[in-house]
């Protein structure tokens, strides 16, 4: 079975890259019943996960677990803030042996099940591992759900008594050393998705004195999102509140740099604060990490975490696991 399950994701690496009829379908859908999606970041989100979907990929992601014959049905609590967020859980299920029962977000209800459609059609037998609820899920054996604060409180309370992982908000930060960085690829992983995502950055540490001139220039190439609507209206809120209540900001036209010490920053805000030697850094990462869910820098190792280099953020490795919380391990412990 697990060999059929292979090659079926592999065969599904291609329609997610160049996406068919039923596909396109399902994209223009939630474009129209989520407003904070748009095609581009619908496509890219797609195209992330087929790179995980190489035969030798995932044989070699394989190698490290078992899988069962005696499968567990694991409820599949998903988010809704960027396009199919949860597809690595509904992988991770599949790849361990296991049964998924998928709770959808109301935010993006129609791509996971239009590509679990095309799965069951190169291979029927999926069709038995992925179900769907509709209302309040029932009949499960472990749960992976993700949310907000409030709901993960609401989680680990509601699923006690069940084998789980318990997901959170998080953010991401970028710490940088010198000026000799990728400032398009820093970019994107501030604006991919417009910053709606947990390998987001919203937070960036600087030296002391650096120059925000060629961030700004870059941040241009984003203009383009100015035209949505729920964008702008953040932009514009949070500028009027800035210029309201006299708060230096610089504005790139784009993106508002708000020097502040917070982790978490609103939609078209990015935080940013100076620093005078690294070890001021790492004590703030060492003390926030479990809301940190990556590091992006031009250096290796930031307060004992590996970092991912700019451009990186959206585009996970499969072993990338979400909360640093290896999803294949769990499943493999409930047998």
């Amino acid at each position: 079975m697990k060999s059929k399950i292979i090659n079926a994701l592999s065969e599904l690496s291609p329609i997610l890259n160049c996406p068919n009829e039923k596909l396109i379908e399902a994209i223009e859908l939630s474009v129209m019943e989520n407003t904070w999606f748009d095609r581009d970041s619908v496509c890219l989100a797609l195209k992330a996960i087929s790179k995980w979907l190489n035969k030798e990929v995932l044989e070699e992601f394989c190698e490290r677990y078992d899988f069962t014959d005696n499968p567990k049905t694991v409820a599949v609590i998903c988010a809704g803030n960027i396009p199919a967020v949860n597809f690595h859980d509904l992988l991770c299920v599949l790849l361990s042996g296991n049964r998924a029962l998928l709770k959808l977000s109301s935010l993006d209800n129609r791509l996971i099940p239009a590509i679990v459609d095309e799965l069951v059609a190169i291979e029927p037998l999926i069709k038995d591992r992925v179900s769907f609820a509709d209302g309040k899920i029932n009949d499960f054996d472990a749960v992976i759900a993700t949310g907000s604060n409030n709901t993960s409180r609401y989680f680990n309370y509601y699923f006690s008594k069940y084998p789980h992982i318990i997901r959170h908000s998080r953010s991401s930060i970028a710490v940088i050393q010198n000026y000799k960085i990728d400032y398009k690829g820093l970019m994107a992983d501030i604006l991919t998705h417009k910053g709606m995502g947990c390998r987001n950055i919203s937070k960036l540490f600087v030296p002391k004195g650096f120059d925000f001139s060629e961030l700004i220039e870059v941040s241009l190439d984003y203009k383009y999102l100015l035209d949505h609507n729920k964008y702008r209206n953040n932009y514009d809120y949070h500028k009027a509140i800035f210029i309201m209540n006299n708060v230096p900001f610089v504005d790139s036209q784009v993106l508002i740099l708000f020097e502040n010490k917070d982790l978490f920053s609103p939609v078209s805000v990015l935080n940013y604060e100076f620093y005078d030697n690294l070890k001021c850094v790492e004590d703030m990462i060492e003390m926030d990490k479990d809301n940190i869910q990556c590091v992006v820098s031009d250096i290796k190792f930031v307060g004992g975490m590996k970092t991912i280099g700019f451009g990186k953020a959206q585009q996970p490795e499969i072993y990338d696991y979400a909360d640093n919380v290896d999803t294949m391990l769990f499943l493999n412990g409930l047998n």
